[in-house]
């Protein structure tokens, strides 16, 4: 039986190209099942000019200009990322190549590709659907609109050496709190093993419906973090010493001036990533993050 003709964009880290041999077996798994293959300039002009992979009958896309089957995330966490914001609202299926460190949203090592695909060629494969969130902004004072999406979070920071910022939420148009911090992350449950793991906020097992409210190093040791329901409309009014702030969308900074009101709410599309069999989220939590591990039962 012949296999069908799919479609794969590819996204690359170019700081994993070292790994050139790995690539080039993934890409010989997509040729021998005679896929169409195409990839992202920068990461096809890099493996081109520095390692002179054969690249032969693979075509080249800039940003989101890309129409595809599924799309290869070659990385790390940060790629993916970047794919599912490329993707959009398209709902194309996201594999996640771990070539990086931690891998814990690219959850497919380079040793499972080919039966990853084998259950994709089979339609026996599993895709883990994970909420986004997105901010806009009113472009108040002349500022430019913002509109952005994220699977992990959206940060609202300080910039530089600032002063902390002032930062007034409501939730569904009733005050709740100033926080005064160096910053403010909404998260959804995928990114809060993410940047508002590491300032203090909760683990939030995925499809729970929740967004996490999380301050970046606040002033007061009281102003903990507080969950609330996906479907909240939560509004930012921000004041800094400096006059203007930053909003962060997955690490994507955009400067934005006081004045502006801030509307962040559960994106209208969610992500879709591929998963290898047998994987579950408290499996991958315990392996990924050492989730529950005592380091004193090995010095035993």
């Amino acid at each position: 039986m012949s296999l069908r003709k799919l479609r794969f964009a590819i996204f690359g880290n170019i700081y994993q190209a070292r790994k050139s041999a790995d690539i080039q077996r993934l890409l010989l798994s997509l040729n021998e099942r005679m896929a169409q293959v195409s990839m992202e300039r920068s990461f096809y002009d890099f493996l081109c000019s520095s390692h002179g992979l054969p690249l032969h009958g693979v075509t080249v896309f800039e940003g989101n200009d890309f129409d595809a089957d599924f799309v290869i995330s070659m990385g790390g966490d940060g790629t993916l990322l970047r794919s599912a914001y490329s993707v959009g609202s398209r709902s194309i299926p996201i594999i996640g190549v771990n070539m990086g460190r931690l891998g814990f949203l690219a959850g497919v090592g380079v040793d499972d590709f080919d039966s990853v695909l084998d259950s994709i060629y089979a339609d026996s494969y599993m895709v883990d659907s994970l909420d986004m969130v997105q901010v806009e902004s009113d472009g108040a004072n002349g500022d430019e609109r913002i509109s952005e999406c994220a699977l992990n979070e959206i940060a609202i920071l300080k910039r530089d050496n600032a002063s902390m910022i002032s930062i007034r939420a409501s939730i569904n148009g009733e005050y709740i709190v100033t926080f005064h911090a160096d910053g403010l992350i909404v998260s959804t449950p995928t990114g809060s093993t993410a940047y508002s793991l590491s300032n203090g906020g909760p683990i939030i097992v995925p499809h729970t419906g929740i967004l996490c409210l999380t301050p970046v190093a606040p002033h007061s040791l009281n102003m903990r973090p507080i969950v609330v329901a996906d479907d909240s409309v939560i509004t930012l009014e921000v004041e800094s010493r400096n006059h203007n702030y930053l909003v962060a969308a997955d690490g994507r900074s955009i400067k934005c001036g006081e004045g502006q009101t801030l509307t962040i709410r559960r994106s209208p599309y969610d992500a879709h990533i591929v998963k290898p069999k047998d994987s579950t989220y408290f499996s991958t939590l315990r392996a990924k993050m050492m989730w529950g591990a005592d380091m004193r039962m090995k010095n035993e």
